[in-house]
């Protein structure tokens, strides 16, 4: 695999990683997604707790 291929994947991949860790471990339902009353944070609540992230 060409190191700039390769390269391109870490990126990528990473940022989606951050992505998911945002939404999962920092995120706090500040921002709505799917409407006024549609937080992200609800979708996540359990698995945030099992994860071991507290979030209130």
């Amino acid at each position: 695999m060409p190191v700039t291929k390769a390269l391109a994947w870490l990126v990528g991949t990473a940022i989606v990683a951050l992505a998911v860790y945002y939404f999962i471990g920092v995120d706090q339902g500040a921002y709505s997604v799917f409407g006024k009353d549609m937080h992200v944070h609800e979708f996540v609540h359990d698995a945030r707790h099992f994860l071991g992230f507290p979030c209130h």
